[in-house]
């Protein structure tokens, strides 16, 4: 039972201010003047103000509550390592003991493990929900079982008592580690750069352990070279990315007997590789209205060199000027097709005619330049069926169609064959098209095809466009000139841009646009994977090996024409392998080594800077299992072998009884007494004068 006074003022505290101030400058003027009846008139006063804050005895029956003490256990990846598990129930064991002997005090026990998508140990976030559902008023304490190695620190909650850390771990702990410190996202293709790693020793390294490490690096899981390299010294490894698109790099050492864990011994990049600037030669024969098509698409991209060859004098034109005068000044023909042909990316012939100003060893050149991985382009008019066509040259051997001599002349729309709606380049192109489909072509060349695969057909469904490859190279021919049409906007135009887009992207195999591919995106543990195809059966399952060898076999189902997908959620973070056939894809779901294990070595430096705020400790529970006592609120609540807590004192009131201490009618008269006595008092003295 605890007794209080408590105060109702029957006006507003101000108001009472107010009267108590007027009543201290009367009491005051009366002393100034000398009247015997103030102390009487000071009394009148502070019986009326009693009376107007109305003063009650309040009686309140309380039961005490017992105090909270939070046990946070963390269970962790990095928790599994060494002797920590025991060390680690051997400490949750003694804080059960030492909290039940205090009495008056619960034990909140509270177990966390890493957050999803290698978010890493989440101790702070684990106490901030314990600590939500308790009642502030009674947590006199909160005591961390860890190794120190927390990744949310920044949503450390704000604490009412003392937070404790028991750091697991030896002191003779040690491990290895690789460190990519400094890798790009992208890197030009077939260019060396450095990318700069460590490989780091931390903790009480054994003297055994030799100061060099062999280093083995692998891309897209091809065949692995090895490097023997220095520990503990920060290395630029010069590095040169194979193909474009995404290159997987692999790196990793071998573990040593003694060091806590090997699963930071390794690390994956992803680096896309790009092309440096694409070179292109445009080879333009008679001036036409869509000659600048080609060059306002390459001209328009500024990672495009372009170098434009134009002939300017017609066939027919028969002037007895010999070629070689026809330029201002000589055009490097020889080392434009001689001896740098093999430095463009994409040759493109654009209504060109043999008229002797290339020599046919020249056009032999092209030929060889494809077969060993060139590319090239033709875009036909009505030149391509006649006597001194590129078809009647060496270009023929590598050529998918023969022309017959024959040019439509009539309005066609061009379509998109079945084939074509598999293929990379024109899969999907119809959603270009404006209302009432695309707009008319007016010309086409008649040509057979020989090989390859015809993605487009017009007039009287003969091919348009065919695509095809060569050796290493990869040759398509589009059998119209008046692609230009679309560009114009003619009766709604077409997709135009992207079309030769994708026709300039195909020739210079991106891998997005390779007709047989095995694609793989992550999202989270979200592997979907794409498997696009040109054959018309269904491709096979895909085998999916992971970071442990462990196999999984899926079947694939179709989207869309040409493509099939599969989603698939991985088990693991690491380095998978993907297969279907002779495809391979590798593709790495989280980081090689998950953030559990980038440090391992048990360390308070992480949490000192939240303990030091709640004057709690950090101890080593190698130096042995703490006791745990009551200490008064802000002191020092840690020592040598032991731990302390706040008691709260928290209590909850069953009872609650509030009296009037004195009647308002009687402080009122009280009041009026006090201040008759002062009148008498001060009127008997001056009857006495």
């Amino acid at each position: 039972m605890t007794r209080s006074v408590v105060f109702d003022p029957l006006v507003a505290w101000p108001v009472i201010w107010a009267l108590a101030a007027i009543a201290l400058l009367l009491v005051a003027l009366a002393l100034w003047r000398g009247l015997r009846g103030w102390p009487l008139r000071a009394l009148a006063f502070a019986a009326l103000g009693a009376g107007l804050m109305n003063p009650s005895l309040q009686e309140e029956s309380r039961k005490p509550l017992s105090d909270i003490v939070i046990l946070v256990v963390d269970d962790s990846a990095s928790q599994e390592l060494s002797d920590r598990p025991a060390q680690t129930a051997a400490a949750v064991k003694q804080i059960t003991a030492e909290i039940a002997a205090l009495g008056n005090t619960e034990l909140r026990v509270v177990h966390f493990a890493e957050g999803a998508q290698d978010a890493g140990s989440l101790a702070m976030t684990a106490l901030a929900q314990a600590l939500a559902e308790e009642p502030r008023a009674r947590v006199a304490g909160a005591i961390l079982v860890s190794d120190g190695r927390i990744h949310d620190l920044g949503l450390a909650p704000s604490l009412p008592a003392p937070l404790h850390v028991l750091l697991t771990g030896q002191a003779t702990d040690w491990d290895r580690r690789l460190v990519i410190t400094d890798a790009p996202a992208f890197a030009i293709m077939g260019e060396e750069f450095k990318l700069k790693l460590k490989v780091e020793d931390q903790g009480d390294v054994p003297a055994t352990v030799g100061s060099t490490v062999q280093l083995t690096i692998s891309i897209d899981a091809d065949a692995p070279v090895t490097f023997d390299i220095p520990v503990n010294e920060d290395l630029e490894l010069p590095v040169k990315l194979p193909h474009a698109g995404m290159n997987v790099l692999h790196f990793s050492v071998d573990g040593v007997a003694g060091e806590l864990t090997d699963r930071n011994n390794a690390a994956v990049v992803q680096i896309n590789g790009v092309r440096d600037r694409l070179r292109v030669l445009l080879v333009s024969g008679e001036p036409h209205t869509g000659e600048r098509v080609w060059r306002n698409l390459l001209k328009s991209d500024p990672s495009v060199d372009l170098v434009h060859f134009t002939i300017l004098r017609p066939p027919e034109k028969q002037d007895g000027v010999p070629v070689e005068e026809l330029s201002l000044i000589a055009f490097p023909t020889r080392e434009l097709f001689v001896e740098k042909i093999n430095e463009f990316d994409l040759i493109i012939f654009d209504r060109y005619r043999m008229r002797g100003i290339l020599p046919m060893e020249y056009i032999d050149n092209i030929v060889s330049y494809v077969k060993n991985g060139g590319t090239v382009l033709v875009s036909a008019g009505p030149e391509f069926g006649a006597v001194d066509s590129l078809w009647r040259s060496p270009l023929a051997e590598i050529l998918p169609v023969e022309p017959t001599s024959q040019v439509i002349e009539e309005g066609f729309k061009p379509k998109i064959t079945d084939l074509g709606k598999r293929h990379p380049v024109t899969e999907g192109l119809e959603k270009f098209a404006p209302p009432g489909g695309w707009g008319r072509w007016f010309r086409q060349i008649d040509v057979t095809p020989l090989r390859g695969q015809v993605v487009m057909s017009g007039a009287e469904d003969k091919p348009l466009l065919v695509l095809d490859r060569v050796g290493k190279g990869r040759v398509a021919v589009l059998a119209s000139d008046q692609a230009w049409l679309w560009a114009r906007g003619f009766e709604g135009g077409g997709p135009q841009l992207e079309l030769l887009r994708r026709l300039a992207h195909w020739m210079l195999k991106e891998p997005e646009l390779e007709e047989e591919a095995l694609n793989a995106t992550v999202s989270a543990d979200v592997l979907t994977i794409t498997r696009r195809t040109m054959a018309e059966t269904p491709p096979g399952d895909v085998t999916i090996t992971g970071p442990d060898g462990a196999k999984v076999v899926l079947p694939v189902t179709q989207e869309s024409p040409g493509k099939w997908t599969v989603t698939w959620k991985a088990s693991q973070i690491g380095l998978y392998r993907l297969e279907q056939g002779d495809l391979v894809r590798v593709i790495a779901v989280g980081p090689a080594a998950p953030r559990e294990f980038i440090e391992t070595l048990a360390t308070g430096d992480v949490l000192a800077p939240v303990v030091a705020t709640t004057n709690g400790g950090i101890l080593k529970l190698q130096d042995g299992l703490p006791t745990v006592r009551s200490v008064r609120e802000g002191r020092t609540a840690f020592g040598r072998g032991w731990i302390g807590v706040t008691p709260r004192g928290a209590y909850v009131t069953e009872d609650l009884r509030v009296t009037e201490l004195l009647p308002a009618w009687l402080l009122l008269l009280l009041a009026a007494g006090l201040a008759v006595a002062a009148w008498l008092v001060e009127g008997r003295k001056t009857k006495q004068s």
